[in-house]
């Protein structure tokens, strides 16, 4: 298992889709090019939605992993335009 050093967190478990990617995009947008940030998301449609609309959006998702809580930590590296 490979460790990251984490430049920043933010946990969106407060809100639903599509509100989710929208939150996860702005933290992004925070961030230094190839800097990483771990997500906190919900399961069900944030878990399956966010990883795949920032991934299409040019980022690299490093890592996904269940948190036994019923939310996940999505680890994203922000990819420049």
């Amino acid at each position: 298992m490979a460790d990251f050093q984490i430049d920043a967190e933010a946990d969106i478990t407060d809100v639903v889709c599509p509100v989710t990617f929208v939150k996860a995009k702005v933290a992004l947008e925070e961030l230094e090019d190839g800097q990483i940030i771990s997500i906190r998301i919900n399961d069900g449609e944030p878990v399956q939605n966010v990883p795949r609309s920032l991934k299409e959006e040019g980022h690299q998702i490093l890592k996904l992993s269940a948190n036994g809580d019923e939310t996940y930590n999505l680890i994203v590296r922000k990819v420049g335009e």
